[in-house]
């Protein structure tokens, strides 16, 4: 009789263990919001703002809807982010980019889901020091993330981005150049689904 009850109590807790797998896999028709911290590094060679610092951590946010299981789009930004430029002046950054993600685990039951994206960024610049005026950059970015569940809907989620940010710099009206961000973004927060 105890063998019995041993048994049943382990074809009930593998089959509690596959249903709450089959919940993990991501599909088609999945809506996420994502939110974190990130970090940014800059080129070490930035043109005529040679000397932008590494950004400080920001909170990051997004959001995605899978089209299909394979596919999905994404809207991510985080709040600015403070560079030190030389002679200790500070520019704001804040980025927005609109990603194709690609999911090759989509649709199988996995608690790890990486995935890959490419798409557009935007970069609005703010902050700029008396009498200077970056101009917005539109440019590729590329990512490559992972999200580990935690749950049907809680993952945990780490990411790295790569954006091509070139600016325009103008001081007191006259053009002087281009500023070469191009910045490498390492963050990790919590995705939730929906």
């Amino acid at each position: 009789m105890r063998t019995t009850r041993l048994i049943t109590a382990a074809a009930i807790a593998a089959s509690c263990a596959f249903a709450s797998q089959a919940a993990l896999a991501y599909s088609a028709g999945d809506t996420f919001v994502r939110g974190g911290f990130a970090k940014s590094d800059t080129r070490s060679d930035n043109g005529v703002l040679d000397g932008v610092s590494s950004g400080e951590t920001g909170f990051t946010f997004g959001a995605g809807y899978l089209f299909h299981d394979k596919i999905g789009v994404e809207l991510n930004s985080s709040e600015k982010i403070e560079h030190t430029i030389d002679g200790g002046n500070t520019i704001d950054r804040m980025p927005v980019n609109l990603l194709v993600n690609y999911y090759p685990l989509g649709g199988l039951d996995s608690r790890v889901q990486p995935y890959v994206g490419a798409g557009l960024n935007y970069t609005r610049f703010s902050g700029e020091p008396e009498g200077v005026d970056a101009r917005r950059s539109y440019g590729a970015v590329g990512q490559v993330g992972v999200d580990l569940a935690i749950t049907d809907n809680l993952m945990l989620n780490g990411f790295a981005n790569y954006a091509d940010v070139d600016s325009r710099i103008s001081v007191d009206g006259e053009r002087i150049g281009t500023a070469k961000v191009d910045p490498m973004t390492i963050g990790g927060g919590v995705t939730l689904r929906f």
